[in-house]
């Protein structure tokens, strides 16, 4: 049963407790709120400020689990708070380790900080939970796709149009190193994972999956430096670093191009591309 007055006392809390800066917003000269604004954290929630204050007020529905999520997720909850924002609101909390896709608010933190910066926090399955602007304009929204496609290693096998945005020479690398990467976490999370659910998908819906498969390879790691061949800039050589949560088993992707390259050049012509698109 939904607590209203607890869940109203808990979201007002923690609105509160929250700077601009904190979420990657700029605090304005004549602020004078005490913490984030409704019609703020409503923005970070993706939902209508509407639905939001009717919660601080312990009116309207109760939330369904998507929607506690998004509040878990635009509040920076911990995981101990986003269990108790579902309990409150009559839930049970989703469950949490390997599963699990509440971004935790400091990688978060780091990544409200990169919007000048490609920047994406994925999964093991290389599942993408949350990216910077930056991160949208040179690989697109994969935040947007849906069921097995939401892995980049079962698009690569399956989509030919997912590889148009690397390089030629690095595809055969790259089907190794999905194929190496799907293994290990089969084995490490067992038959009944869905990383054993993508392998036997891969198996009946990919003849290249089957044959590199077969070969058994493990311990392919990425090369740290990654070769995109973008649709509007064209060839890019970027760095690219991985902060990892192993509470979660997320990482941040953190890509960057040497000072004064020609690939530092076109990533400052994407972000004003980026921007344009964005307006």
């Amino acid at each position: 049963m939904i607590d209203r007055t607890g869940l109203a006392e808990f979201l007002r809390n923690r609105r509160e407790a929250l700077q601009p800066e904190d979420v990657g917003m700029l605090r304005g000269r004549r602020r004078r709120t005490k913490g984030l604004r409704r019609e703020e954290v409503a923005a970070l929630c993706h939902m209508s400020t509407d639905y939001y204050s009717r919660l601080e007020q312990e009116r309207g529905p109760q939330p369904s689990h998507q929607m506690l999520a998004s509040i878990a997720q635009g509040l920076h909850l911990s995981l101990d708070e986003r269990d108790h924002l579902f309990r409150l609101a009559g839930h049970n909390p989703p469950a949490r380790g390997s599963v699990s896709e509440h971004v935790s608010p400091g990688l978060l933190r780091i990544l409200d900080r990169l919007e000048d910066t490609p920047a994406e926090v994925v999964t093991e399955l290389g599942e993408t939970l949350r990216q910077s602007p930056m991160g949208v304009a040179l690989t697109g929204d994969t935040t947007r796709f849906t069921g097995p496609e939401r892995s980049i290693g079962y698009r690569w096998f399956t989509d030919p149009g997912s590889r148009l945005l690397y390089a030629p020479e690095e595809h055969g690398f790259l089907s190794r190193m999905y194929a190496s990467g799907l293994r290990q976490i089969l084995t490490l999370r067992g038959p009944d994972s869905q990383a054993a659910h993508l392998a036997e998908l891969l198996l009946e819906r990919s003849e290249e999956f089957r044959r590199v498969w077969e070969e058994h390879e493990v311990g392919v790691r990425p090369h740290d430096v990654k070769h995109f061949v973008h649709p509007e800039v064209g060839a890019l050589e970027l760095h690219c670093q991985r902060l990892i949560d192993p509470g979660q088993s997320h990482s941040l992707l953190v890509y960057t191009a040497v000072p004064g390259s020609e690939s530092h050049e076109k990533l400052r012509l994407l972000s004003v591309i980026g921007a344009q698109a964005l307006g």
